[in-house]
């Protein structure tokens, strides 16, 4: 790698516009090529090159080779489905890229000698970064400079402990800066930085399953063979029957029975109701990474979780000190005031800062913490030093009081607190040794603070019968102290350092705990693949690199909205203000996808069926298709088309149960079956009503001449009264529990049915001509056949009447 400026260069100015252009035009950036949505090309590829997009198109040219226009109508429902496919996902990539653009993280870097705040992403190979207190490490590189400079490296290694850093040590990305400040020279940027590489590892072994796109995919194959069976059946049926009245009137029969196969909108339908949840679901602040995460979600039945950050706020808070030997309780809170009053505070003093007032006092001298010493501490004029530190450190003698401090603060600890001890001292301090007559002053202890809103989100996961693991890499009496908090009762703590990281001697350790404290990155790995051999489907949530590999394996994966950037590019879903309450939103909106597109597919499923029907039961009776294209795309627009849109976005809150493919099949295929017995039923019934008999009925129709002749087209405006009752039935079916816009959407939709059927406009439109005796006949018809369709939903019950 060939580099234009010198370390010393680099240290004071960093680089010019000119040499972060050249290396921008040699794509030497900090950029990735990924993205929360697909580009435009490919979403209108999706959404116009499909299979059934192909059959329905090549089906409308055959039609309008007729001259027979109308019956051309669902190409235009064709062309409409594709364009609100396109514009929705378009529309959705735009706010979940805006989403993703105002939460993008920043760098501070120095160029032509000043210090500007930039996207991570425009950092450039040598760039001479500035690093802060809680800074992210965006790059690997060379440490240039450093003024107790410690860097929090659990996301990578998780060792808990800070690491100090000085001038010449090699850092990576993905760690933050715990303590002090630096400058940082960029040596591996972007997809050749440390944390991308893991990142991407991790991604190539990510597979999000989702049971509603395997089912559809599943039913779309088997509906893909029943229409390579069908088409010339279909064709030869047609051609022996209305055959004499020329080829026209075979394409157009033959291409109403093959339009009414083609699920011309579930998947449309299916991926907008996806993404609408997406974009509800950002404006909760859960970003949605991969689509099938919504649905995945409400399939969850363990839910494991990392205590710091998720059920507390990753912060701690000052809660109280504990006089000792008698010291004054009032000079105590002056000395923890006074240490607190530094402008590179750690994260421990300034939570005492926040809670106390400072004295005033002046300091002259200041030993820094470091994760080495595990202690800080100051020296004032007129006043004694004082040391803040961890108790095992500072009690160092073995005398009896000494010993009765140390069993007081782990009793303290026990409960779930972090413990630290307050001494003064005499001496001037020495950053290399403790003074040597150290007097303990106080026990000071502080809190995690517990999110206000985890304990309503656990309450509501218990009821709905998801089980919580609390997995940390804290002490175990810590984690349990944090958990019975919450509400949880995580029994006896368990220590994951003695039961090893082998996932199938875990599964009945996991299976019977709460409460996991020192638990490595393998274990938490280990821990979900138990779970996972056990049959549970399970969650995970994380926020360093060291869970990314853990979050890939998950079922579906969560990142802290501050987490590394490693683990937020493998999770399905980001909270992006690090608040666990948003999971339980996410939960019902997974549930509202899955229990609205199985109503949908019902409805499109039983179409198909319908129409298989129809088709087997014209060539096996030698009679002509009951329907004309034109009467199918009125149908399926009354009765499915308009319907599933509403149904597909609007609210349902019942619990996810396993068995979508089956369930849809118990039901529709019946139901379908139903529809194209009645429709025969009636097709035949009205050649009667002629005054001819059936097979006399069908000769006629073989040697008649015209496309609108009344003889031949009035029993298909029979089999279509009957069809839409059993499919509005169907519909009424599936819409229930009722609520007032279902009744309403009902009314109306059955209100536009009518008026085709009595509006001189629409009725020479769609040919229909319906004696009145006939349509109450045809009527009956589908009135029997909405009777079996209820008998066939109380026996399967494929939509819950309640929930």
């Amino acid at each position: 790698m060939v580099t234009t400026q010198g370390d010393a260069a680099v240290r004071e100015t960093g680089l010019t516009h000119s040499e972060v252009a050249e290396r921008v035009a040699r794509g030497e950036v900090n950029e990735l090529d990924e993205g929360t949505s697909r580009p435009l090309g490919e979403i209108i590829r999706a959404n116009v090159l499909t299979r059934f997009n192909a059959i329905l198109g090549a089906l409308f040219v055959l039609v309008m080779s007729t001259g027979s226009v109308p019956d051309g109508l669902f190409g235009i429902i064709l062309v409409v489905n594709s364009g609100i496919g396109i514009v929705q996902e378009y529309l959705a990539k735009r706010k979940l890229d805006r989403l993703a653009l105002l939460n993008a993280p920043t760098t501070r870097v120095v160029r032509d000698s000043a210090v500007i705040e930039i996207p991570t992403s425009e950092v450039v190979l040598d760039d001479l970064i500035e690093l802060r207190t809680g800074d992210q490490v965006p790059a690997d590189g060379t440490v240039l400079s450093s003024a107790g400079l410690e860097l929090d490296e659990a996301n990578l290694t998780g060792e808990s402990d800070p690491v100090a850093h000085g001038e010449g040590d090699e850092i990576r990305s993905g760690t933050s800066v715990a303590a002090g400040s630096g400058r940082l020279r960029a040596r591996a940027v972007g997809a050749e930085a440390y944390v991308n590489r893991v990142s991407a590892e991790a991604r190539a072994f990510t597979r999000t399953h989702s049971e509603i796109q395997s089912s559809i995919n599943t039913l779309l194959k088997y509906i893909t063979w029943v229409i390579v069976f069908a088409l010339p059946l279909q064709v030869w049926s047609q051609w022996r029957t209305v055959g004499g009245q020329g080829w026209q009137e075979v394409v157009i029969r033959s291409a109403a029975g093959l339009v009414g196969l083609v699920p011309e909108g579930l998947v449309l339908l299916t991926s907008v109701a996806f993404l609408m949840s997406a974009v509800q679901l950002t404006r909760r602040q859960v970003l949605v990474q991969q689509l099938p995460a919504v649905e995945g979600l409400a399939r969850v039945d363990v839910v494991c979780l990392d205590k710091t950050g998720t059920l507390t706020v990753g912060e701690i808070a000052f809660e109280a000190a504990e006089p000792l030997n008698g010291q004054d309780a009032d000079e105590i809170r002056g000395a923890l005031g006074a240490l607190a009053d530094d402008p590179n505070a750690n994260g421990t003093l300034l939570a005492v800062g926040a809670a106390l007032a400072q004295p005033g006092w002046r300091r002259t001298g200041t030993v820094p913490f470091t994760s080495e010493r595990k202690w800080s501490g100051a020296c004032f004029e007129d006043q004694s030093a004082w040391v803040l530190g961890a108790p095992e450190v500072l009690l160092a003698g073995d005398d009896p009081a000494q010993q009765r401090i140390a069993g007081r603060a782990t009793e303290l600890a026990s409960t779930g607190r972090r413990v630290l001890l307050l001494a003064r001292s005499d001496e001037q301090l020495d950053t290399a040794r403790l003074p040597g007559d150290l007097t303990p002053a106080a026990l000071v202890t502080l809190r995690e603070q517990i999110r206000p809103d985890a304990r309503e989100a656990l309450d509501y996961f218990a009821a709905q019968g998801v089980a919580i693991k609390v997995i940390s890499g804290d002490n175990p009496r810590t984690v349990a102290a944090v958990a019975r908090e919450v509400g949880l009762e995580p029994g006896e703590p368990i220590d994951a350092r003695a039961i090893g990281d082998d996932p199938e001697h875990l599964r009945e350790v996991v299976a019977g705990g709460t409460a996991f404290g020192r638990v490595s990155p393998e274990q938490k790995r280990a821990f979900v693949q138990a779970l996972q051999s056990d049959g549970h489907v399970v969650a995970m949530t994380g926020d360093g690199v060291n869970d990314a590999l853990a979050l890939k394996d998950a079922d579906i994966g969560v990142a802290m909205g501050n987490g590394a950037q490693a683990t937020k590019a493998v999770a399905e879903l980001v909270l992006l203000d690090g608040k666990f309450s948003h999971l339980p939103k996410a939960l019902l909106e997974g549930r509202r996808v899955i229990g609205n597109v199985e109503r949908v597919a019902n409805l499109f499923v039983a179409k198909n069926a319908m129409s298989l029907v129809a088709i087997l039961a014209s060539a096996l009776i030698a009679t002509a298709f009951p329907f004309l294209p034109r009467h199918l795309t009125l149908v399926s627009t009354v009765t499915i088309g308009i319907p599933a849109f509403f149904l597909a976005l609007g609210p349902n809150t019942r619990r996810y149960r396993p068995g979508f493919l089956g369930r849809i099949l118990r039901f529709a295929v019946p139901a379908g079956a139903v529809a194209g017995v009645a429709v025969i039923t009636s097709y035949l019934l009205a050649g009667r009503y002629y005054g001819v008999s059936a097979e006399e009925y069908m000769h006629q129709c073989a040697l008649a001449r015209g496309p609108v002749d009344p003889a031949c087209w009035q029993p298909g405006s029979g089999a279509t009264i009957t069809l839409l009752v059993v499919f509005f039935w169907i519909l009424a079916v599936l819409s229930r529990p009722w609520r007032i816009w279902k009744a309403l959407l009902l009314c109306s939709l059955v209100a536009i049915a009518v008026l085709a059927f009595t509006v001189p406009a629409a009725r020479e439109f769609f040919t229909f001509d319906v004696p009145l005796t006939l349509a109450w006949q045809s009527l009956a018809i589908g009135l029997v056949g909405g009777l079996l369709v209820e008998a066939i939903h109380r026996r399967v019950q494929p939509i819950p009447t309640t929930g």
